[in-house]
């Protein structure tokens, strides 16, 4: 049975270091787009030989970049990765044999992180997101940081395919992406009139470690998914104290 014919979409910016990867591991995509935003080294070369449709467009947002590069595309169907995420062995196979007669909205990836020197473990916990998806039924939310496709209808998990983050290849950069999205959220939450939780910021941290290192299972990477679950800890931790600290200064003013 003949699938659906879908587009890879992807927006750039200096990615040389991983977009040669993620392009080849999905090279059976029908179409390639991809959306720079003013790279200066070798992302548009990369891009252009294996053959994307490559435009440049000033970044404002994650979410309107990527709707604008999902508008570019020519089909219907998209699958959304970002240029530092590369699909695993034998997801090809499961992708095709989703779109043979769809019957969804679109389909969960589950994703697995690199964790600094190693790659979570395949038998931890993966959160499956919505990168493959019917662009007539849906469209990128506006949330800050983390904005996603949101879809109007069913949605399923392809549970045997998955894809890999390759972000954060040590300690300090993660470290670094935790301080600013920690920072992006509390303005999110500042415009949402969410009000400072002390109990929240006390409890809430540890109770995250625990469900990632244990349940989720991140104990199986050994030190770098204990590393990584006391950094995501870390990371629920500046979102309620910066939030404090920002209500702190707004009665000062």
């Amino acid at each position: 049975m003949a699938r659906e014919p879908f587009s890879l979409v992807i927006i750039t910016f200096n990615n040389a270091d991983t977009l040669e990867r993620c392009l080849a591991a999905a090279d059976f995509a029908d179409e390639l787009v991809v959306l720079d935003s003013g790279s200066t080294d070798a992302t548009v070369a990369i891009a252009t030989r294996h053959g994307a449709r490559v435009a440049t467009h000033p970044f404002d947002d994650y979410g309107p970049q990527k709707q604008r590069a999902i508008d570019m595309a020519s089909h219907d169907w998209i699958l959304n990765l970002d240029a530092d995420e590369v699909l695993s062995s034998g997801t090809r196979g499961v992708i095709e044999r989703a779109l043979e007669n769809p019957q969804v909205a679109g389909f969960r990836l589950p994703r697995r992180e690199r964790m600094f020197w190693s790659v979570q473990h395949p038998w931890s916990h993966r959160n499956g997101h919505l990168r493959l998806f019917d662009r007539r039924r849906g469209r990128m939310n506006a949330v800050p940081v983390h904005a996603a496709v949101e879809v109007d209808g069913p949605v399923v998990t392809l549970r045997h395919a998955d894809f890999v983050n390759m972000g954060d290849d040590d300690i300090a950069a993660r470290v670094t992406k935790i301080n600013r999205y920690s920072s992006g959220m509390v303005a999110h939450k500042l415009a949402r009139g969410q009000r400072f939780s002390g109990p929240m910021m006390l409890v809430y941290p540890p109770i995250f470690f625990v469900r990632q290192y244990l349940f989720k299972r991140y104990f199986l990477s050994g030190w770098a998914g204990f590393i990584a679950s006391v950094l995501g800890a870390q990371y629920v931790f500046l979102k309620y104290a910066k939030l404090h600290e920002a209500k702190q200064r707004a009665k000062r003013q």
